[in-house]
């Protein structure tokens, strides 16, 4: 299934006129776009469920974001997101567990997975599981294809080790993380691929063995 080419014109327009007025005379449209995005949605977690079970029954309403902004402590009042937006995880976008995420805004369109900014103890439960089994993680996160696909880990770093860790463990570039995440960017052309559902859950799938290795540290 490929994503609905008005998707991109919808949110431009949007993003250029973010105010209720023109939101509620461009209803009609945006429940089309919207509808179109949740079921590629669920066309991709079904494709994901082929070698992901653990992310379970997921249905796409509860992987899609609301596009609704939270202005409360923003001083961007705007009231809607310019982007739609699923996250991919046990028990829906709002879980503690690691993920599959996916974006798609006008000229920035990305998927990938992760966890980010996890609760301190968490936090601690994922370092712990690095410092444990470094040599099974660099080799999740070093292969081949991984990088090729990911590159580099991004997510905010301590300047210092957190406590309980010194300076020279083997990993601890890697446990000065405050989130642990991999993406890649994507093209207009990509999701206007008939297959554009098996093209985004084929890249989750080279990512899965990463969101395992986080997971079983959380389980």
């Amino acid at each position: 299934m490929r994503l609905n080419s008005d998707t991109f014109t919808f949110l431009k327009n949007l993003k250029k006129h973010n105010n209720k007025e023109w939101f509620d005379k461009n209803r009609k449209e945006y429940d089309i776009v919207r509808n179109d995005f949740i079921e590629l949605v669920q066309k991709i977690i079904d494709e994901t469920l082929k070698f992901d079970t653990s992310i379970g029954d997921l249905s796409a309403k509860k992987c899609v974001y609301r596009i609704n902004r939270d202005v409360r402590f923003s001083k961007d009042k705007s009231p809607y997101k310019s982007s739609f937006a699923a996250s991919f995880s046990r028990g829906g976008r709002n879980s503690h567990f690691a993920g599959y995420y996916f974006h798609v805004e006008p000229g920035d369109i990305f998927i990938g997975g992760g966890i980010w900014m996890p609760e301190a103890p968490n936090l601690q439960k994922v370092r712990q599981e690095i410092d444990y089994n470094l040599k099974e993680f660099i080799k999740i996160i070093t292969k081949k294809s991984f990088q090729k696909t990911f590159g580099n880990m991004s997510g905010e770093k301590l300047s210092r080790p957190p406590k309980g860790y010194e300076t020279d463990n083997p990993g601890i570039e890697y446990i000065k993380h405050k989130s642990y995440l991999f993406g890649t960017e994507l093209s207009e052309r990509d999701l206007n691929k008939q297959d554009a559902d098996k093209f985004v859950a084929a890249i989750f799938k080279e990512l899965s063995p990463f969101i395992h290795f986080l997971n079983r540290a959380l389980e």
